[in-house]
């Protein structure tokens, strides 16, 4: 049994006028009576999928999914948030849910030719602390995390463990559950699986919290696996260097990996060809992935309004230390690709890296700059 529905009158308007979200701004008082009474095949409604927004007035989005039958039922209030967020048309009839298309067969084929374009921006280690990049994913077949019951949460988890023992060396690894009294964190850079924000909690994904949660590393901690935290999976693979094209093509072999594995008990990936991978929150669907740098930028740091302009004009993502919501601390930023749909995986690490050079030429032309040369 899934997570039942608010009972809700089916008045409007039901935002706070406080409310900053696109769900706010794009639902029509048409458009909601049209939906609030329609549930996906797992009891998923409107109401289910606005609620964090409605209680959350500063959500910048303000509605999940609940499955992958959320895009195409409530496709009229999905639609314009997905194309403002995303800044990408999208087309209504393309919005019905298949299984995956294989994440490798985008990429694998110009690894060579990525390895020879892609060297690290960071030559002299003087910036770059870590790099990371990740991707979410859903199992087709099952509902996401915002409804999905106890029941299925726990297949979800063991579906996925059975896919992780089967992974080959270099990946080869431990999975490990969360337990109520223990914070799991990753050995390699201190990031850590925990509750999720009042965002997600509005939402319904820290229902039953932390039951069928862990994360899988591996033996040399440059892999991992988070399980059903936002969403099912989120893969990532990190490294304590800039070597981002290093770092790309290990999370490739274990997506590869994990696909596989998958695959081979008839489970794929949830999918379809105008959204691409689906996952609960719309800003990360498509590739889903975020390229990443946690990068040291003092001189930029004393310049934000510089950074936050090069940032825009190079279609990056500035966040504080700690991600979303976050400080900035000793001026580390999280620096990432900001399109996630629309674009191919390659391009995601592409605008990275691109990016991060011209940032890193930045930082070092504050940090040579003498204002008494010009007078």
């Amino acid at each position: 049994m899934q997570m039942n529905s608010l009972n809700v009158s089916p008045d409007f308007p039901c935002f706070p006028d406080n409310a900053k979200s696109l769900a706010n701004r794009y639902l029509t008082k048409e458009i909601y009576e049209r939906l609030i009474h329609i549930k996906t095949q797992y009891g998923f409604t409107l109401y289910d999928a606005i609620r964090s927004g409605l209680e959350n007035p500063d959500s910048s989005i303000g509605i999940y999914a609940g499955d992958a039958e959320s895009y195409e039922l409530f496709s009229d209030i999905f639609i314009p948030v997905i194309q403002r967020y995303h800044s990408i048309e999208v087309l209504k009839h393309h919005i019905k849910s298949t299984t995956s298309s294989s994440f490798t067969s985008i990429i694998a084929d110009r690894l060579d030719l990525m390895e020879s374009r892609f060297p690290d921006p960071d030559r002299e280690h003087k910036y770059i602390i870590s790099t990371r990049i990740r991707v979410a994913r859903n199992l087709n077949g099952f509902p996401f995390t915002p409804i999905i019951s106890t029941f299925d949460r726990k297949r979800v988890e063991k579906i996925i463990i059975q896919a992780l023992e089967n992974i080959p060396s270099p990946l080869k690894g431990v999975y490990r559950s969360i337990q109520p009294s223990l914070i799991i964190k990753s050995s390699f850079d201190k990031s850590f699986f925990r509750k999720g924000d009042r965002f997600q909690d509005a939402a319904g994904i820290n229902r039953d919290w932390p039951d069928s949660r862990g994360i899988f590393e591996s033996d040399d901690k440059k892999f991992m696996v988070w399980v059903n935290e936002e969403d099912h999976l989120r893969v990532i693979s990190i490294d304590k260097t800039g070597d981002i094209s290093g770092v790309f093509k290990r999370l490739i072999m274990g997506v590869k990996d994990i696909e596989n594995n998958l695959n081979l008990k008839n489970i794929s990936f949830a999918w379809n060809q105008e959204l691409g991978y689906l996952t609960a929150c719309p800003s990360n669907l498509g590739t889903s992935m975020r390229a990443s740098v946690h990068i040291q930028l003092p001189n930029l740091f004393k310049n934000k309004h510089l950074l936050n302009n090069a940032a825009t004009q190079l279609q990056l993502q500035i966040r504080g230390t700690k991600g979303e919501n976050s400080d900035v601390e000793s001026a580390v930023f999280d620096i990432s690709n900001i399109q996630r749909l629309g674009v191919t995986e390659k391009q995601c690490v592409e605008i990275l890296y691109k990016g991060l050079c011209k940032i890193i030429e930045l930082e070092e032309d504050l940090a040579n700059y003498n204002p008494l040369s010009e007078t």
